[in-house]
């Protein structure tokens, strides 16, 4: 019975915690927090140099699979809707430079990709399960995010919150048979 005594505080413990981080992060509607982040380019964003875009911020790894099994499609849909005002970041979260190019070598992005090291997005996202999905509307509010793999039509769904609207991937699809 007394080492039961440990385990229910230690579980009590990381429920609570668990609670209070999920009430720290960013809410949809409110203000994004205040950030900047350098491409590997060496491209520089900032609350003030979004303003007047729709911003996806796609938070990932290179060991994530659902990453790996999404990136095509976030690619595409970032290509798709660039001239329409989206803006696209992949912030690679945790792991080193060398890392992440041998990957890119095996599996090409076609978008504007953010090292963690180069931003402070990854700590105010709490960016710990992949991938994330963060909008930021035209105003610099968000305007919504998805924790976890859902598909494209579920990302199109998600920015489409932010008033950038797109084709669902069925329609594209049937539009070009």
């Amino acid at each position: 019975m007394a080492r039961t005594l440990p385990v229910r505080v230690t579980l009590v413990c990381t429920l609570l915690l668990a609670a209070l981080c999920a009430l720290a992060a960013p809410k949809d509607k409110e203000p994004a927090p205040r950030f900047n982040a350098t491409t590997t380019t060496g491209e520089k964003f900032t609350n003030d140099t979004i303003k007047g875009k729709v911003v996806l911020l796609e938070f990932w790894t290179t060991w994530c699979g659902f990453c790996a099994d999404e990136a095509a499609f976030v690619d595409k849909i970032g290509q798709e809707l660039g001239p329409k005002g989206l803006l696209l970041l992949a912030i690679n979260v945790g792991e080193s430079k060398k890392t992440v190019k041998k990957y890119l070598e095996q599996h090409p992005r076609n978008c504007k990709l953010v090292m963690m090291e180069d931003t402070n997005l990854a700590a105010m996202y709490q960016a710990n399960v992949y991938p994330i999905y963060v909008v930021i509307d035209r105003d610099g509010n968000i305007a919504g995010t998805q924790r976890g793999a859902g598909g494209e039509d579920a990302l199109r769904n998600l920015i489409a919150r932010a008033g950038l609207e797109s084709e669902s991937a069925d329609s594209a699809d049937s539009a070009s048979n």
